[in-house]
């Protein structure tokens, strides 16, 4: 509304323009130029004196500028002001609350970089409604995650400011998916660092990298480029197990979801047995694999395998049935 209004301003300025210019080249016999200048110091009201004595007819030119002249003009500067200063502070405003977000955040995961790899995170957390803050210096991305309401920090993200602002001591992990694998090292140093517990997860674009990245502090290591080379060769040669993992991973119209649950000390199923804990039978679950605390997997685990605190669950069933199941276990 206020860009229809300045338009609509500027151009009743541009029609008072032209009838001084014509007006006084028409009735006055001045040059185009002399008529513009006129025009203009008389709309202005700078107090320059008048280029030639004017006849009646001019004056009464002179009059009527400066009449409509002096109050479009001043209604224009006003609406240019208008929007200059409203944007500012929509944008200061924006601004400050976007930081109060981020300051309330807690148990969320920062993603550093919102190139190809971290917009696919990001879009995935967002449909598993974590939540996230994005650390990001480039405009263009700046940009979509306004127009996309995205929590971000427009800050370089291996700076220690940017990971503290971010909330690292708060966070349930972070995400290092900037282009550069130098980049990526340096943040999971400043990372590690900050906090020695906090969980990295980081993007390698050279294989070669990952140690390093390792080294740095990174808790897992992911190449891009290798998982989807290895990808597209089980798509070759075990296109029904492919086909099996995208429906069960990714919300499906089957509705079935593999999840992970952590056991929690208080938990009725801790220490009892697969079949005791009757969790297959009350919650429709498969029970993949049990991640114990020590880091060891027990994929397809027995009857008699027991279900100690702090133990993980890694399960396939209808996405109703896993969050009760949660609710009663965690």
């Amino acid at each position: 509304m206020d860009h229809t209004k300045l338009k609509l301003s500027l151009f009743f300025l541009c029609l008072t323009i032209a009838f001084g210019t014509s007006g006084y080249v028409i009735i006055e016999g001045m040059t185009l130029f002399e008529a513009f200048y006129m025009t203009v110091i008389t709309i202005s009201s700078v107090g320059f004196s008048e280029i030639k004595p004017l006849s009646d007819a001019g004056r009464w030119i002179t009059i009527v500028v400066i009449t409509l002249g002096i109050s479009t003009l001043t209604y224009t500067l006003g609406q240019v002001a208008r929007i200059f200063v409203e944007g500012e502070l929509r944008r200061i405003l924006g601004r400050r609350k976007l930081e109060k977000q981020i300051a309330a955040l807690k148990d969320h995961f920062i993603i550093c970089g919102y190139g190809r790899i971290g917009q696919i995170i990001v879009k995935e957390l967002q449909r598993a409604n974590i939540p996230l803050v994005v650390i990001e210096q480039d405009k263009a991305a700046v940009e979509t995650l306004e127009a996309d309401q995205i929590l971000y920090l427009n800050m370089d993200a291996t700076s220690d400011e940017a990971l503290t602002t971010a909330g690292l001591d708060r966070a349930r992990g972070l995400v290092t998916a900037v282009s550069s694998d130098a980049d990526n090292v340096f943040i999971a140093l400043s990372a590690k660092g900050m906090r020695r517990d906090i969980f990295i997860l980081a993007r390698a674009s050279d294989v070669k990298n990952e140690n390093k990245l390792l080294r740095a502090g990174a808790s897992r290591v992911v190449c891009p480029y290798q998982m989807g080379g290895r990808r597209m060769a089980e798509i070759l040669h075990k296109p029904t197990v492919v086909d099996f993992l995208d429906q069960t991973m990714m919300h499906s119209e089957l509705g079935l979801q593999m999840e992970e649950a952590i056991i929690a000390p208080n938990a009725p199923i801790t220490g009892k047995t697969v079949v005791t804990s009757n969790l297959r039978q009350d919650f429709g679950v498969i029970i993949v694999a049990i991640k114990r605390i020590s880091g060891e997997m027990v994929f397809n685990p027995g009857p008699g395998e027991v279900f100690n605190a702090g133990d993980v669950l890694v399960v396939i069933g209808k996405r109703g049935e896993l969050q009760r199941m949660s609710t009663a276990i965690c």
